[in-house]
């Protein structure tokens, strides 16, 4: 009798632990990597993490749509990870860096990122170590000029060689799922007021809309113009080879009545021959 009521026990007590775990709060994707994270192991290390077996075509994924968002209430204050103390930035405006970036994909898809968003690997998002929380920022991989926009909702990546993390579309449309690291370029487009949101909002069901500026064979100078028009009216631009010659145009911008308005701002500010162009 007794050995029956003791197997009894048992079994409630090891219902209730599973119980436990089927309705235990998600973890955040930091305390997922601690808890995985092999010693001597970097915490993005691909050996750790995985493309999705059946991905879908990423290809048509829209960039992030840089526009005015209030700096988020999580995320933002100064914090300590493995042992390294960080400081976030006060304002992301003016913010440019360059180095290796890595990409984060299946292990973490649907966790918390730190901001308390889902992190969604299919998205155009990435990860740094102390741009405020959320940041737009256009990234250009060094190694093929492929340039994408995301928006910045982690923290990371904890790896002394590594500046950025970025979601699997992104990756994938720089050129760098295969190496899993590449050099970038990150310039933060920063939008500080919510009247500045965005004449440069792109729709995904209207045709995108560019504003043909200038060409010209130095790419150099038109990269240097380019940062400054950037800054300037808070929109993207893109470098467009053309024959011998390369084509400076912001955008995209999908509603049509905001890019007629942009352009007449631009002719009037000296680019008096200046046109829209469609894709």
């Amino acid at each position: 009798m007794l050995t029956n009521k003791l197997s009894l026990v048992a079994v409630l007590l090891l219902s209730l632990g599973l119980a436990a775990c089927s309705s235990s709060p998600e973890r955040t994707r930091a305390q997922t990597d601690k808890k995985n994270m092999e010693p001597n192991k970097g915490r993005y290390s691909l050996k750790n993490d995985k493309m999705p077996l059946n991905p879908p075509n990423v290809d048509h994924v829209p960039n992030a749509t840089p526009r005015y968002e209030p700096y988020s209430r999580r995320g933002n204050k100064p914090y300590t990870v493995y042992g390294e103390s960080y400081t976030v930035l006060d304002s992301g405006k003016g913010f440019s860096e360059t180095g290796r970036a890595s990409w984060y994909g299946e292990k973490f898809h649907g966790y918390e990122t730190s901001n308390g968003e889902p992190y969604d690997m299919y998205g155009m998002s990435g990860a740094h170590k102390t741009l405020p929380l959320p940041s737009y920022a256009k990234i250009t991989n060094l190694e093929n000029n492929k340039q994408v926009i995301i928006r910045i909702n982690d923290r990371g990546p904890f790896h002394s060689d590594r500046i950025l993390d970025l979601s699997y579309a992104a990756a994938y449309k720089l050129g760098m799922l295969g190496k899993g690291t590449a050099p970038i370029k990150l310039d933060v487009i920063y939008v500080g007021s919510t009247s500045a949101n965005s004449a440069f909002a792109h729709n995904p069901h209207s045709n995108n809309h560019y504003i043909q500026l200038v060409a010209s064979k130095d790419k150099s100078r038109l990269n240097k113009i380019a940062k400054e028009l950037e800054r300037k009216y808070q929109v993207s631009s893109r470098i467009q080879p053309a024959n011998d010659m390369f084509r400076l145009q912001l955008g995209p911008i999908g509603n049509g009545d905001l890019v007629d308005k942009l352009h007449l701002k631009i002719k009037q500010n000296g680019y008096p021959e200046s046109y829209i162009v469609q894709d």
